[in-house]
């Protein structure tokens, strides 16, 4: 990819706030800078918004609200389905702006634009399928009505992973449900979240509908639009501690609120299981964004008698990964998405050889420009070890082995997240077994991803409220209205 081809695509990037449908500079000037992670090198400068520009953007939004609410279904749907259409178009812009300001493979940026993408297809086609019950109340003395109402305006704040699945996965639904919102994008990647407000104008969103704010100071200006009473609905992605501060600031106005938040997948492979499958779902399931996934496999569990030819054979495949700058040809391994991740990776490892693991390959941060880590495997994890207790956010794979079913549900579940786990088995009531059994939201069973805009994703426990995509996804902007009217038959 040239350099020519990347300067002229971030020179065409909005650098202000969107607010109003117009275009601005932050209200006291400020500025927060873009760095490419592969280099260090900062790409782009941009508008950080001050308390006082969340404010604006949530008056925006509440200007938008009644008028976005009374648009009928077919019109909403329409234009997501031109946002689909305009993405589509604009594939390559966006899977290469989120290669430079992530800095995950090129492959994979277009795997996220062709997911993204889904949530806007999806929820255009729920917009127009929702529905209310009507019927005698069982005494036969009245009617019930139920119906479905938009929450009113919402608050999204997005992680800095997957910085355009994440924003269409909570913009589509509300969009759909008839809410305006605010967008506050993780300071590190906000590029692709503005370049995704310039495609929602282009597509003829009308002014208020989505608000996007960027901004180095995050706490100030997140609380203020949280403790707005204006505002009815909070949705986060990110992590478990942050969650848990949001949940509680959203308690004095008493918003609906939709948290998917960290996780500590548990991939458990029984001595039945077609190894070359669970291989392949393996390398899924843990490098994909290298290690940087919510739903990423953290702790391998793997029957003592497949567990070293497993480790063999991901070892084979991880020492076959090229690492680089995401846009180079055959990259596989991209950088971390800063020094602090590298150093987190670093330590748990060391951690967990100090406690006895066996170090088959990696393990070490890759010196020069960037934040790279070698792709890791380790086997004969000990438990105890900080890497089993941890979301890992790194290309480290960490094999733990068991000796029975039961020893296997008591590993994947000795943990206080339940986001999603992975199970590979040939066995039919194994599997029925592990789907009753494990505590988690999700499960792929003899698959290693499970994301898909159709289905509902959300976890249990520590991993968070409510569910993002599938027919689930639109309830959560939606809020029940119950009325009885007297019996039309006297």
């Amino acid at each position: 990819m040239s350099a020519e081809r990347e300067t002229e695509l971030l020179d065409r990037v909005p650098d202000g706030l969107f607010i109003g449908g117009s275009w601005r500079g932050a209200e006291n000037g400020a500025t927060l800078t873009v760095a490419d992670p592969a280099t260090g090198d900062v790409v782009k400068t941009i508008a950080s918004a001050s308390v006082a520009d969340g404010i604006a953007a949530l008056d925006a939004a509440v200007a938008a609200q009644d008028a976005w609410a009374a648009t009928p279904a077919r019109e909403r749907a329409e234009l997501l389905r031109r946002a689909f259409d305009l993405l589509q178009e604009r594939k390559e812009d966006f899977a290469l702006l989120m290669t430079i300001e992530m800095g995950k493979p090129l492959a994979e940026a277009r795997g996220e634009v062709a997911y993204g993408g889904e949530f806007l297809r999806w929820f255009s086609e729920e917009t127009a399928h929702l529905q209310g019950r009507y019927g005698a109340n069982p005494e036969g003395t009245g009617r019930m009505i139920v119906t479905h109402h938009p929450v009113g305006p919402c608050f999204l704040i997005t992680p800095w992973n997957f910085p355009l699945a994440m924003a269409t996965r909570k913009i589509a639904p509300a969009l759909a449900a008839g809410c305006t919102v605010v967008v506050k994008p993780a300071a590190l990647t906000p590029l692709t979240t503005l370049a995704f407000a310039q495609l929602l104008q282009d597509a003829g969103l009308p002014d208020g509908v989505v608000n996007v704010i960027t901004t180095s100071t995050s706490g100030p200006v997140s609380d203020a639009i949280i403790a707005d009473p204006r505002l009815r609905k909070l949705s986060f992605t990110g992590s478990t501690p942050v969650g848990q501060q949001l949940l509680q600031k959203a308690a004095a106005g008493v918003l609906r609120t939709s948290m998917e938040l960290g996780g500590n997948a548990p991939f458990v492979v029984f001595d039945d299981a077609d190894l070359d499958k669970a291989v392949d779902g393996a390398i899924a399931a843990k490098f994909r964004n290298i290690g940087q996934a919510c739903t990423a496999a953290n702790r391998f569990i793997v029957h003592r008698d497949v567990a070293d030819e497993f480790a063999r054979r991901v070892t084979e495949r991880v020492e076959a990964f090229r690492t680089g700058r995401g846009t180079e040809e055959g990259v596989t391994i991209g950088p971390l998405i800063d020094d602090k991740a590298v150093a987190k990776a670093d330590e748990l490892v060391r951690d967990a050889v100090t406690r006895g693991a066996t170090l088959r390959t990696g393990g070490s941060a890759i010196e020069g420009a960037g934040s790279f880590y070698q792709a890791t495997v380790l086997s004969d994890v000990q438990a105890g070890s900080d890497i089993l207790r941890e979301e890992i956010f790194g290309p480290v794979l960490a094999i733990v082995p068991f000796d029975d079913e039961d020893d296997a549900v008591r590993l994947a579940n000795d943990t206080e997240y339940g986001l999603v786990s992975y199970v590979y088995t040939e066995s039919l009531s194994r599997g029925q077994r592990m789907i009753e059994r494990l505590a988690t939201g999700m499960m792929g069973l003899n698959v290693g991803v499970v994301s898909n805009a159709a289905a509902p994703f959300g976890g249990w426990k520590l991993s968070g409220l409510g569910r993002e995509g599938g027919a689930e996804g639109i309830h959560e902007y939606l809020q029940t209205k119950y009325t009885l009217t007297a019996n039309p038959f006297g």
